[in-house]
């Protein structure tokens, strides 16, 4: 009975501790278990990441991300193509199989700066969750909810963004112990629509806890999309 009793008022501490907490007060806990030193803003470093889709070959990436100088380089290699961008602020350059494509190259493998940018803010937004949840235009809603989802519970983060920046809805799921990410989902404005990314382990670049694999579903029937493995060399 005593011990019946001790597990109940821990239930309902925790409830109460979830209802007292505020969107941006779990994120903040959040972002103290992925980077606690605060060394996202001053990001100097470089990833290596193997993409495994179905029946395709996989993309090995070395993504080396300066964010002090807004530095940007990836080297994507699929099947025997090599695919290499490099934003240099406001520079673009472009290279394929170690030269300078030509523009039949270009629009056969759909090289272009504007998916350069686009790998930019895919990797940089991605591996710098959740700390990119504080840049401007990010709305954070204040309701945190505890949620079952695939037999876990989690603390789960709604987040929107101002029309400028976005339109999505995303869901963060969290460790309610911990703090660490391990779910994120997103949806488009019509029903069932977007994915959601099943985060497993953790890869330490830079004193950052970065997910190490990340893999991707459709949310209408769970049908797999692929994997992104993080790799620390």
């Amino acid at each position: 009975m005593k011990k019946l009793l001790i597990l109940l008022i821990s239930i309902v501490s925790v409830q109460s501790y979830t209802q007292e907490l505020t969107g941006k007060q779990l994120l903040d806990k959040a972002i103290q278990h992925h980077d606690p030193n605060g060394n996202w803003k001053t990001f100097n470093g470089t990833l290596f990441v193997t993409m495994e889709t179905p029946k395709r070959p996989n993309r090995d990436s070395e993504i080396q991300i300066n964010l002090p100088e807004e530095y940007f380089y990836i080297k994507a290699t699929r099947g025997e193509n090599t695919t290499e961008y490099t934003l240099n602020k406001e520079n673009c350059s472009i290279s394929f199989n170690r030269k300078t494509p030509t523009e039949t190259e270009k629009k056969e493998h759909k090289l272009s700066c504007k998916r350069a940018n686009l790998y930019k803010n895919y990797y940089t937004y991605l591996y710098g969750l959740p700390m990119k949840l504080k840049d401007n235009g990010t709305i954070i809603h204040d309701k945190v909810e505890r949620k079952t989802f695939k037999g876990k519970e989690y603390l789960v983060l709604k987040v929107t963004y101002d029309q400028k920046v976005g339109s999505d809805t995303w869901y963060f799921y969290f460790n309610p112990k911990t703090y660490a990410m391990e779910v994120y989902q997103f949806f488009k404005d019509k029903p069932n629509s977007g994915e959601y990314i099943l985060l497993t382990g953790e890869e330490a670049i830079n004193g950052i806890k970065m997910p190490k694999n990340r893999a991707w579903y459709y949310n209408k029937n769970d049908g797999y999309l692929g994997t992104d493995i993080l790799k620390n060399k």
